[in-house]
């Protein structure tokens, strides 16, 4: 730890910050006990410029998060060896496919001066219409995951059988118990254990979805423990304000 690092009033600044921001945020200041709790809390900072750099080579000791109630979150920490700026950076959207960033440009965060006013001016001017542009961009990739094709799941006699049209799909299959078929064209899950075969079509839905990828079953009889024919995407909330 270096002594600069207790220079920063992170609870102070943000609370001010804030206050000054357009919109109703909220404040959750946090001290870091160790590294990975540091790490943890900056996990899905949207930066890969100052802020990342500043995360990951120096220890911060402490952070806050504001959240605005529309769902938007920023990150503020101090800027280390400028005991008079302060880092400010977009939080990525949660609940979101990891494939609805690819091609995405990170709004990097910015460094702001200690008046939490002429910060929050920076922030509305500077880091918003980026994560704005961004945001926009990312909604837009996961509505076309959304409407990828289904993977279906066909009964036959107590098995289940799918064909998998990616790599990908395929090994999260085989991971969860589908084997090739010995025709190679499907692969199979077996009905000898109908609990583990559930539990497989459970946790292969819940994986699809983080893809975008619907799971759904052919016959809409329900099979000895199997509660559901479908395994569905969750709806994402889209933002009811202009800016995120």
């Amino acid at each position: 730890m270096h002594d600069h690092d207790f220079e920063h009033d992170i609870e102070g600044f943000a609370t001010v910050l804030a206050d000054a921001l357009p919109g109703h945020w909220t404040v959750e200041y946090h001290q870091h006990t160790n590294r990975a709790e540091q790490l943890a809390r900056a996990a899905a900072v949207w930066d890969l410029d100052m802020v990342a750099d500043a995360i990951a080579r120096y220890p911060l000791r402490h952070d806050a998060i504001l959240t605005r109630d529309d769902g938007t979150r920023l990150y503020v920490t101090g800027r280390p060896r400028h005991e008079d700026d302060f880092l400010v950076a977009a939080i990525a959207p949660a609940s979101v496919p990891p494939e609805a960033f690819r091609g995405v440009r990170e709004p990097d965060g910015i460094a702001v001066p200690a008046d939490p006013f002429a910060a929050a001016e920076a922030v509305t001017t500077g880091l918003f219409p980026r994560y704005e542009a961004a945001l926009a961009q990312v909604w837009k990739n996961s509505d076309h995951l959304d409407s990828r094709t289904p993977v279906t799941l066909t009964w036959v006699g107590p098995d289940l059988h799918a064909h998998a049209d990616s790599t990908t799909v395929a090994a999260i299959l085989a991971e969860h118990g589908f084997a090739p078929t010995d025709s190679g064209q499907s692969l199979m899950l077996t009905g000898d254990d109908t609990a583990l075969q559930a539990r497989a079509v459970r946790a292969v839905g819940a994986r699809l979805a983080t893809l975008g990828i619907h799971l759904a079953l052919r016959h809409p009889a329900v099979r000895p423990g199997l509660d559901t024919t479908t395994v569905a995407l969750a709806q994402h909330p889209r933002p009811t304000a202009r800016v995120r």
